[in-house]
């Protein structure tokens, strides 16, 4: 016995807990609904994606480094003569070349006291200027096939470094772009997650309305379920007819397809906040402000449109934009100019060039400068840069019209929250009398001082005003919603 009590009290406690995990507040929902929804998680990866580029932008002020390597198959050797060379031997002299008799084999005479050289024909000639017509005694040969090297197999390797000293300001233009884009994609995500709270809210409040409608409409039911008893009595008495008792089941029939069509509203209606939140469409699960009687309502109050420009991240991505194509423009204006860097390398090949043709890697360090100066181009660079420009004039013309939308969309979403906190209270004052009158009318008909068809009637306005109430309280809640949208706090309440 004491075991199936222990058991039975842990079911109870079970119970419980799976109640109380059913019941979602308006926070709850929201959050679940972010974290469901797809376009958010990619608009979460956008901004990520945004702020990697703005790191890798940063980069781009750093000295390149990297290591190169390659590797050629030629189908030859390379051979510096074709054949051998046969070069005269001669005398060098205080670093002129000069011939001697011994040297060659032409015959000499004298001429203005100098000995001149005689051709195959005994002509007299200048050895420096006719060196064709020198008889030589002595060759020096040069081979071919020592001047031969296996280059077949050539292999490169090299440390390279490349540091940026002026690119026009386009490295600048570039790491600024990437700080907007990060930006912007946080502003767009700002502006879909605003959405995506409208729409939650909107659902949220649709079902507590339908099930306060529910409500009512049932306690209209059990308002009949009891006149029905007292008009059978009355009938017994001889103090009501059928046609009253037929009235009153017509009227309760009514009132039972009410509720039935209320019910379906809430299933459907609850089934598309699922959706929205990601939760099983099977679920039962019941809302925190189901049964709460009074709703948190705020009086708007006038607002400084500056502000309203400042939080609102449509201005934001407009504002953003035009800066980036401001950024745009000098990175085209950066085409127009020199740009300047020093590069550096630690370099070596196999075979080595760098004493004949080793086949070893021998390497060498090399730095200097590069310059590039554009000089002719048919005016592209400055075409661009004038579109360029335009995009930018766009962008803030965009920006300038979007803030006359925002002040008339502030302005009539403030004058309709006004209108539906003043339309809540003069239904509230209606549902007040109507209350007060269907009492009067079911004291009335108990003590058979007035028909069946009045007290009806009371109850027909009864729930009439119940549910303008419900309806009105719903729609300043959402004019709320949309006025906190409007001016831009939707994600800072």
């Amino acid at each position: 016995m004491m075991k199936k009590s222990v058991l039975f009290i842990g079911c109870l406690l079970c119970t419980s807990l799976l109640a109380a995990q059913n019941v979602y507040t308006l926070e709850d929902c929201r959050k679940m609904a972010l974290d469901n929804n797809k376009s958010n998680k990619i608009a979460q990866a956008e901004s990520t994606k945004a702020e990697y580029e703005r790191k890798a932008a940063v980069t781009k002020f750093f000295p390149d480094l990297s290591i190169k390597g390659a590797y050629v198959r030629n189908g030859d050797e390379l051979s510096l003569i074709s054949e051998d060379i046969f070069l005269p031997i001669g005398t060098m002299s205080n670093g002129s070349f000069s011939l001697t008799p011994s040297q060659i084999n032409n015959s000499w005479t004298i001429l203005g006291g100098q000995a001149v050289p005689l051709d195959a024909n005994g002509v007299p000639f200048d050895p420096r200027k006719n060196p064709e017509k020198i008889q030589w005694k002595e060759y020096t040969t040069i081979p071919a096939d020592q001047l031969t090297y296996d280059t077949r197999n050539i292999y490169v390797a090299s440390l390279n470094l490349t540091q940026p000293v002026f690119m026009g300001g386009k490295i600048i233009a570039y790491n600024k772009i990437c700080k907007l884009k990060k930006e912007l994609a946080d502003s767009k995500l700002n502006t879909l997650q605003e959405e995506i709270l409208v729409n939650i809210d909107e659902t949220y409040w649709q079902i507590v309305s339908l099930t306060s409608k529910k409500k009512a409409v049932e306690g209209l039911i059990n308002l009949l379920n009891k006149m029905d008893q007292d008009v059978t009595t009355l009938i017994e008495t001889g103090m009501a007819t059928k046609t009253d008792q037929l009235s009153v089941a017509v009227k309760k029939n009514e009132a039972e397809m009410a509720l039935f069509k209320v019910e379906n509203g809430i299933h459907l209606s609850k089934m598309l906040l699922a959706q929205y939140c990601g939760i099983p469409l099977t679920e039962e699960f019941t809302l925190e402000d189901e049964n709460n009687e009074s709703l948190d309502l705020v009086v708007t109050e006038p607002v400084n449109m500056d502000e309203v420009y400042q939080k609102r991240s449509e201005i934001k991505s407009l504002s953003i934009a035009s800066k980036l194509y401001k950024e745009k423009e000098h990175i085209e204006r950066a085409k127009l100019m020199p740009s300047i860097a020093l590069i550096g390398s630690y370099a070596g090949s196999n075979p080595s060039f760098k004493n004949g043709f080793d086949t070893k890697f021998e390497f060498d360090w090399h730095i200097g400068v590069t310059v590039n100066i554009p000089l002719l181009h048919w005016g592209e660079n400055i075409f661009t840069l004038k579109a360029a420009k335009c995009e930018t004039a766009i962008a803030q013309y965009k920006e300038e019209d979007t803030k006359e939308k925002i002040e008339l969309q502030v302005t009539q979403s403030e004058f309709k929250h006004s209108e539906a906190l003043r339309k809540l209270e003069i239904s509230t004052r209606n549902y007040n009398k109507a209350e007060e009158n269907l009492k009067q009318a079911t004291i009335g008909f108990e003590e058979g001082v007035i028909p069946a068809s009045n007290l009806m009637e009371a109850q027909t306005a009864w729930l009439s005003a119940k549910s303008n109430v419900i309806e009105s309280a719903i729609e300043a809640k959402v004019s709320e919603i949309n006025y906190k949208k409007a001016t831009g706090t939707l994600l800072n309440q």
